[in-house]
């Protein structure tokens, strides 16, 4: 039964997870920082995100079924505990010296999977310590905790880096992993009643119950095949944002941080008014036309040449973001049974991430060997009344493409029919299947 103590629990886990977040988001710049200063390239932090996703790609169904399995709480006090022994041993080889490239992508592939048990655990937990009426909004408060991160990080990431040094940041970041374990550890969670219909289902067949789940909502494949195009065109060019605000402001970290700050309220403001609306009434109609106007805010992202285009780009990118985000967990929280929450998100996951790898893999080369040696060349002259002609103008116009691409692929998913009567769709096989339709 959901009560205030239960409420209660999730905004202080939320919180927690917050503080935590920006230590590793701490982390994470100082070593982006570190990188382009010592290589001068965009593939090495490219290559560092393709590592982050791989996880999630491959231990998704393992990490449901044990969230739909296990005590939710020791799952992510553990995956926590993942987390903390990587920052761990990557502030040993900073402080020995034996720092390579190479082993920042082993610990971050390792510290990836060891957090891809805790994503569908904490989001399955949802349901059981929040009333329905209260999930945009709550879904809202929990997406909270990144862009909090994001916004106070990178104002402390340059102070930081120059007052402690990179190992100082991890050590930073060790702390707030530590207090997030613990607050987790001792949280009371509910977990989902068990329903045992006394055949024996094999191991195949539980590992697989999200994939087919999802495959039986029509809405929701295409939905999520909209997802890995989204994710595809997105989540390569984020891969190099951090050289591309350089290049873009003269290798300027003060700018950075603050830009990065700035995209970072962004996410703030758009969750703090979406968790007081709470959208409209069908979610859909807030969820896509907030996707639409992310593609455009992509494009003005590559097209910015200064600092204030692009604070008002990055903070519309993340404001939409946050828009779109909260309403869609909402309604599928709602809509499916809370015993397999855990195996169908990470299966939802799993899909929507499919195509990351791929686009953060080409990103790299692309920007390096490609477009930005074009720069100036012949033939250049089309695109720099866009994009302009200096350093980062190639990475620019990468952005660009890709805004045109979330921008019309989200259109033609929004116009299909099926996706707009989905909750609908969705509340009648709900019901069919013997589940309260909220």
């Amino acid at each position: 039964m959901r009560t205030r103590s239960t409420l209660a629990t999730f905004y202080v886990i939320v919180t927690t997870q917050a503080f935590s977040m920006i230590g590793s988001r701490l982390s994470s710049l100082a070593i982006g920082i570190w990188l382009f200063q010592q290589t001068g390239s965009v593939t090495p932090l490219a290559l560092v995100a393709l590592f982050a996703q791989i996880p999630m790609i491959l231990s998704a169904n393992v990490a449901g079924l044990i969230a739909d399995r296990f005590d939710r709480r020791l799952v992510m006090a553990l995956a926590d505990v993942g987390q903390a022994v990587c920052s761990g041993l990557l502030l040993l080889l900073f402080l020995t010296g034996n720092f390579r490239v190479e082993y920042l992508y082993i610990l971050t592939f390792l510290q990836a999977l060891a957090g891809s048990f805790q994503f569908p655990a904490f989001t399955a937990s949802v349901a059981m310590l929040v009333p329905d009426e209260h999930r945009t909004r709550a879904n809202a408060i929990q997406q909270l905790s990144e862009p909090v991160g994001g916004l106070i990080a990178p104002a402390l990431a340059g102070i930081l880096y120059g007052a402690i040094g990179i190992t100082g940041v991890i050590l930073i970041d060790l702390f707030t992993f530590s207090v997030a374990m613990i607050v987790i550890f001792f949280s009371r969670i509910p977990n989902p009643p068990r329903r045992d219909s006394g055949e024996k289902v094999s191991l195949w067949s539980d590992l697989t119950l999200g994939l087919r789940y999802i495959a039986s909502q029509r809405a929701l494949v295409i939905l999520l095949m909209l997802s890995t195009t989204l994710n595809f065109l997105g989540n390569g060019v984020d891969a190099i944002m951090t050289p591309y605000i350089l290049l873009r402001t003269n290798n300027n970290e003060v700018l950075l941080g603050t830009l990065l700050s700035v995209m970072n309220a962004g996410a703030i403001v758009g969750g703090i008014i979406i968790s007081i609306w709470g959208g409209t009434r069908k979610r859909i109609h807030t969820v896509f036309p907030a996707i639409i106007l992310l593609g455009v805010a992509r494009m003005v992202y590559g097209m910015g040449q200064d600092p204030l285009t692009l604070g008002i780009a990055m903070f519309m990118m993340m404001f939409f973001i946050a828009m779109s985000n909260a309403p869609i967990f909402a309604l599928w929280q709602s809509r499916i049974p809370v015993e397999i929450q855990g195996r169908v998100f990470a299966a939802i996951i799993q899909i929507a991430m499919l195509t990351t790898p791929l686009g953060q893999a080409l990103i790299g080369p692309l920007a390096d060997r490609v477009f930005e040696p074009a720069v100036g060349a012949p033939g250049w002259a089309a695109f720099s009344p866009l994009v302009g002609s200096t350093p980062g103008s190639g990475i620019g116009l990468l952005a660009v493409i890709a805004g045109i691409g979330i921008v019309v692929a989200s259109t033609i998913c929004y116009l299909n029919p099926t996706i707009r009567q989905m909750e609908e769709d969705v509340a009648e096989a709900a019901q069919t299947a013997g589940q309260p339709a909220a």
